[in-house]
């Protein structure tokens, strides 16, 4: 009998339970082998090397996996029966976790996680053999009259188990379709074929790889989802985290109705970053379930068979004691006809799986193609309120060194409205930047940027962003257009204290949003104000032309507007909408159909504007022609007129930078006093002026400010007259 060795020594501990299981079936073998030998006299005239000898058998039958076993020469004078009974007493005796002594071991909690009966448990154990000790590929051979055949058959299962006829033909049932055994994919089937054919009894089986490495100790996801598929051992509690008191409530009550046999799914909705992994980890942790986070979307795209994948991830639950989450499900709710495949075999597997189903998404799911037999809950998970916000930054940059003040914490907390792991990726973002900076402590500057960063930009794919350093100094504008800039960006900066501390959203019908409109001609300073809101607030802001969006189709006018609203709505941006008086002229009439829904169009958007929490700009060159009912619906409105000679001459003192060289000649008093433009136009011939200087190789000087000018009227659309250009007007005509 061969002695275990000392690295056998320091495993067996560890694998003792499944080797006395193992070896009791071995036992079984090992009479199965004695049997044949008493009466065969098959190979008498086969060449050796082609046969398992006798002498081969004899070496693997008194081998043992335990050191406690018995060789060949016991085996004569014991019956199976009594043989098995004294296995059993002499491992009980000794302590070895044993079927019969009521101790749960890897292999009984595998047994009980996929519901095996007897005879189906001895088919694993039977097929594990070959995987622990290779020597049983030469049993097999031998017992199979088959030097080529080294794995179990079917009938070699049953003649080692069933006595009777009976028990035999019922037995059958484990390796047929609707098994736990073929179901669960426990084992695979010899393959058959026409040209190959087998009958049912002579063929053989093996144990799925991922069943034989989770049978030896292995907790590895299946490699067939590795892709697909992480394992996450929860370490968060449901009282841990940061969340608005009514979502809290409702979680609570919610993890106190769950159990580890639950058939319920739970539908986890809502935006990306809100937390829904996390809940999910939590409501596991009060069940002592690890979880397995599946990428739906990955899913549709892998190679082979989704549904397989899918059984193969319900059966990894069951291996490693795990609830599921399905992250992105809300990807199968459209109707094609492959969603709706991988959507009802995650239904089907959810009804039959013992414990709690997550499924996490952004869109809303009703429970119609739910099983009946399921409980299906919807958890919808809104935005943090301002207060939970708060705590999210505290929690998170307390993590850190920083400079950041109480102050400076509730300017950011009213500006960006972030989901947790938006709050959570901006932090990190913001240290980043620290260490690249070489700085020591996390700066508002930083986590400014990293806020606009971590911010949904998606939005970029529809609207163009605009990027200026302007500020307040550098617009001129009459004094009440100034103060009503100021008022627009107290607004914003102060929209928590009014609407939460002093609770005026109780009384508000409307949303807690801002919106604005912007009139004038064009160069007036219609976008650089709404640019210098945005610098001033600290966030992006986005441009698009109405003219661009309006569509000629019915509907299609909504399905823009609502496309981009819905791309802003988590942006944390100021949107500016140009050119306005293209869908927002004098209410039409209502003659026909198109009118009546040119009318819907501009109530659309209202509506929209009205629900958006963020800042919302419109701009229109030609602010008479808008309808009076829309003006009263929005909370600013500024005129941006001509500037006046005063004020055009303050324009052309700033537009020129410290570093322009100007000429002595140039005479900015003269430029103001005879062309009355707007800044938009003055700034185009400052520029101009600075290029036509640029190429002379020479300073800026009249020369060069009057003929950018001409070039500027030539574009507006304006005659060079002598009353304008007074003195210079020699250098413009002709």
């Amino acid at each position: 009998m061969r002695t275990l060795k000392k690295a056998d020594l320091e495993v067996e501990a560890y694998l003792k339970p499944l080797l006395v299981e193992l070896e009791r079936v071995a036992i079984r073998l090992r009479y199965a082998a004695l049997r044949l030998r008493s009466h065969d006299q098959r190979h008498q005239d086969t060449p050796g090397n082609l046969i398992v000898s006798e002498d081969e058998v004899d070496d693997i039958l008194s081998d043992s996996l335990l050191t406690t076993a018995k060789g060949t020469d016991d085996f004569d004078s014991f019956p199976l029966e009594d043989r098995l009974s004294q296995f059993e007493i002499e491992n009980t005796r000794k302590g070895t976790p044993y079927i019969c002594c009521g101790t749960s071991s890897r292999l009984e909690q595998f047994v009980d996680a996929f519901g095996l009966n007897q005879f189906e448990r001895e088919i694993i154990l039977l097929g594990l053999l070959p995987e622990v000790a290779l020597r049983y590929q030469k049993l097999f051979a031998y017992l199979n009259d088959d030097i080529s055949r080294k794995i179990p058959t079917i009938d070699m299962a049953l003649q080692c188990f069933q006595n009777t006829f009976n028990e035999k033909t019922n037995s059958r049932r484990a390796f047929l379709s609707g098994s736990s055994l073929m179901t669960n994919y426990l084992i695979q089937l010899e393959e058959d074929s026409p040209a190959n054919y087998r009958p049912l009894l002579a063929r053989g089986f093996k144990v799925d790889d991922r069943v034989v490495n989770y049978l030896l100790g292995s907790d590895n996801i299946d490699t067939h989802l590795s892709n697909y598929v992480k394992r996450i051992d929860p370490t968060v509690m449901l009282e841990e985290l940061v969340l608005n008191k009514e979502q809290k409530d409702t979680l609570k009550q919610l993890s106190n109705q769950l159990t580890r046999q639950s058939h319920t799914l739970i539908y986890l909705e809502g935006p990306q970053g809100i937390g829904k992994k996390t809940i999910a980890q939590a409501l596991c942790k009060a069940l002592t379930l690890s979880l397995l986070v599946v990428d739906v979307e990955s899913l549709l795209t892998a190679d082979g068979s989704p549904e397989y994948l899918v059984d193969l991830v319900f059966r990894e639950a069951r291996l490693q004691d795990s609830a599921t989450l399905w992250d992105n499900y809300d990807c199968l709710l459209a109707d094609e006809r492959s969603n709706k495949i991988l959507r009802r075999r995650i239904l089907h597997q959810a009804n039959i799986h013992s414990g709690p189903v997550f499924a996490a998404g952004t869109s809303k799911w009703q429970q119609g193609n739910v099983p009946v037999a399921m409980r299906f809950l919807r958890v919808p998970l809104e935005l943090p309120s301002h207060a939970t916000r708060r705590r999210l930054w505290q929690v998170y940059l307390n993590r850190h060194d920083s400079d950041i003040s109480g102050t400076e914490l509730d300017e950011i907390t009213d500006k960006f409205c972030l989901t947790p792991g938006q709050t959570r990726e901006a932090v990190m973002q913001a240290r980043g930047l620290e260490t690249c900076r070489e700085e020591t402590t996390l700066s508002l500057q930083n986590l400014y940027a990293a806020c606009r960063a971590a911010s949904n930009h998606r939005l970029g794919n529809l609207m163009k962003i605009i990027q200026t350093g302007f500020t307040l100094e550098d617009i001129i504008l009459p004094r009440d257009q100034m103060a009503q800039l100021r008022e627009i960006i107290g607004y914003a900066r102060f929209r928590h204290t009014v609407y939460e501390d002093w609770n005026f959203n109780h009384k508000s019908t409307q949303g807690k949003g801002l919106n604005a409109l912007f009139t004038g001609p064009s160069g007036t300073g219609k976008t650089m104000a709404a640019s210098i809101i945005a610098n001033g607030l600290g966030l992006d802001m986005y441009r698009t032309d109405l003219s661009s969006i309006v569509s000629k189709y019915i509907g299609e006018t909504e399905k823009n507007l609502d496309r981009m609203f819905s791309e802003a709505q988590n942006s944390n941006s100021i949107l500016f909408f140009d050119e306005a008086d293209a869908l927002f002229g004098k209410r039409s009439e209502v003659r026909d159909s198109h009118d009546r829904y040119a009318n819907i169009e501009t109530a659309y958007l209202l509506q929209k504007m009205e629900e958006y929490d963020g800042i919302a700009i419109l701009a229109t060159n030609l602010g008479k022609n808008l309808d009076d009912a829309f003006k009263r619906r929005l909370q600013f409105s500024i005129e941006f007129p001509m500037p006046e000679e005063a004020d055009r001459y303050r324009i052309w003192q700033h537009v020129f930078p410290e570093e322009a060289p100007l000429a002595t000649d140039v005479d900015l008093m003269f430029m103001a006093r005879q062309f009355n433009l707007s800044g938009g136009s003055i700034r185009n011939i400052a520029l101009a002026s600075a290029f036509l200087a640029a190429s002379d190789e020479d300073s800026i000087s009249m020369k060069h400010l009057v003929l950018a000018t001409r070039r500027e009227y030539q574009k507006i659309g304006r005659l060079c007259t002598e009353s304008d250009f007074a003195a210079y007007f020699d250098m413009v005509k002709g």
